[in-house]
């Protein structure tokens, strides 16, 4: 039921592009930062993270997964947030695995629930179908079509 909260919680965000990495991961906070999940000083902790370690946050083609380390400061709440692009973002020009348009970006400050989204999002991410279906998605309409297309047994 993974789609169907980001609705219903209000954490979803469609976007034609983003100027660059940074405010894509910027951008994939606001529906979090909107409802107090997680402070406004995260999406630079997330930022600063991918510049030491390189795009980590890049799970598959096309697939962002924005996080920062655990315990992070400014985490209230546990949850996930969505964003779509129409046009990919480069986390490492001239490389574009390392592009993005979906962002499924995750705070986290309670362990056993946070595993619980992992698994839930991780189910979503193998079903090609639903990943597809996703990178047309325009509206929370789409999201809970796919929800039921492809993730209700």
């Amino acid at each position: 039921m993974l789609l169907k909260e980001f609705v219903e919680l209000g954490h979803y965000k469609f976007a034609e592009e983003a100027a660059s990495w940074e405010d894509a991961v910027r951008m994939s906070c606001e529906t979090l930062e909107a409802d107090g999940t997680v402070e406004a000083d995260y999406k630079e902790e997330i930022i600063e993270c991918i510049r030491k370690y390189g795009p980590y946050i890049i799970i598959m083609p096309n697939v962002a997964m924005p996080h920062s380390q655990e315990g992070a400061k400014g985490v209230h709440k546990t949850a996930i947030g969505f964003m779509k692009l129409n046009k990919p973002v480069s986390f490492e020009p001239g490389d574009v695995e390392k592009d993005a348009r979906l962002f499924f970006t995750l705070a986290s400050c309670n362990p056993e629930q946070h595993l619980v989204n992992m698994t839930r999002l991780s189910e979503l991410l193998m079903n090609e179908g639903a990943v597809e279906a996703l990178l047309s998605a325009n509206s929370p309409e789409d999201l809970i079509k796919i929800q039921s297309d492809y993730l209700d047994s």
